[in-house]
This record gives C-alpha cells, sequence and structure tokens, in this order.
C-alpha cells in the first residue's frame, strides 16, 4: 500500500468522523432552543436561540471552509509526510473522538455557547460522567486537538484557520464555568477541586 492511499483513507475516515461529529452537536443544538432557558451570562444568550444566528455561523464556517479547502504551498518529504500523518491521527481521531464522547456524555444537558455568551436550561443538570470524570472541557480540549491533527493530515489553509480559532475554546470554556459556578455553588467547586479544566492527571 502506497503513502498517497494511505493518506487518501486516512483523510476520508476523518472526513467522515468530522461529519458525525457535527450532526451530534447540530441535533443537540436544535433539541435545546425545544427547551426552557434557564441562567445565562454574557452577550450571546438571546443569540443562542435565534435560527438566525446558526444560518449566518453555519454560512461563514462552510463558505470559508469551502473556499479555503486548497492545499498549503509547501511540500514535504516523503519521510515527513509520513511523520505529519501518524502525528496528526494521534492527535485528531482521538480528538473527535472524545468531542463525540463529550458530546454524548452531556445528552440533554448540552447547548452550545460563544466566547461572548452561555445559557443554561431551567432543569440543567452538573454532567461529572464519563469523560467529563477526567476533565471539565472534553469537547473543547477534543476541538483543540483535532484542530491540530487536522492541520497535518490535510494541510489546507482551511485547517490553519482552525488552529488559528482553537485558542477561542478557552474563552468560552471560561463563559460556560462562570455561569455553572452561579447555577451551582459549592458542587461546582468541589468538581473544579477535583477535576482539572483539560489535562487529566495520572496517579
Amino acid at each position: 500500500m502506497n503513502l498517497e492511499l494511505i493518506q487518501l483513507i486516512i483523510q476520508w475516515f476523518g472526513g467522515l468522523l468530522a461529519f458525525v461529529a457535527l450532526g451530534f452537536v447540530l441535533y443537540g443544538i436544535w433539541r435545546g432552543t425545544q427547551r426552557q432557558t434557564g441562567r445565562t451570562t454574557g452577550l450571546s444568550g438571546s443569540w443562542l436561540r435565534s435560527p438566525w444566528f446558526y444560518f449566518a455561523s453555519a454560512a461563514f464556517f462552510f463558505g470559508f471552509a469551502y473556499l479555503g479547502w486548497t492545499p498549503l504551498p509547501l511540500v514535504f518529504s516523503t519521510s515527513t509526510r509520513i511523520v505529519m500523518l501518524a502525528l496528526g491521527s494521534l492527535l485528531y481521531f482521538p480528538g473527535m473522538s472524545l468531542l463525540i464522547w463529550g458530546r454524548l456524555a452531556l445528552g440533554r444537558s448540552y447547548f452550545v455557547s460563544t466566547g461572548l455568551g452561555a445559557q443554561l436550561y431551567s432543569d440543567q443538570q452538573l454532567v461529572t460522567t464519563g469523560p467529563y470524570a477526567f476533565v471539565r472541557h472534553p469537547m473543547y480540549g477534543g476541538l483543540v486537538l483535532s484542530a491540530v491533527g487536522s492541520l497535518l493530515i490535510y494541510s489546507t489553509w482551511t485547517t490553519v484557520f482552525f488552529v488559528c480559532f482553537a485558542p477561542l475554546m478557552f474563552a468560552r470554556a471560561w463563559r460556560e464555568e462562570v455561569v455553572l459556578s452561579a447555577e451551582f455553588g459549592d458542587m461546582w467547586q468541589e468538581y473544579c477541586k477535583n477535576v482539572p479544566a483539560f489535562i487529566p492527571r495520572f496517579g
């Protein structure tokens, strides 16, 4: 099996996994807009329930991704490409799996947030099982890993954008922590003492 075929298989499987993750996320958003809202923080509370917000966001995201899906003007040696594919796969596939696992673990408690605001449901539950038993933000951690991995696997301008966008996940995590702390008080503080934000403790 030659390198081009291996790369093609990895890229197609990576794309399929990305669409599966996107499907889970979009379904969670749609279901979330049907539920009664609870505590909100930041400026984007009303936006998060507006169909126009998601339409505009999706149009921008997919439009930019499509226009930027051209290879970077770089030439790599065969050995470098092998290392990039191997390292990219070790980041991308676990990252996407962590994103999907986190989304499934949240179940009905999942809803989207932005760096400008976050919103809970009126009957919000604090999820501490699944990947949330190891880190507080597995979905965002997974997105960061998969963004870096995608750059190594696909090497397009779109994946450069994904990597540049990844640090904004920390702003979104901070917004969510503000509203979760206000909602769950001592329970949230105790959870934070025992579970790190992004990097799990070993030993």
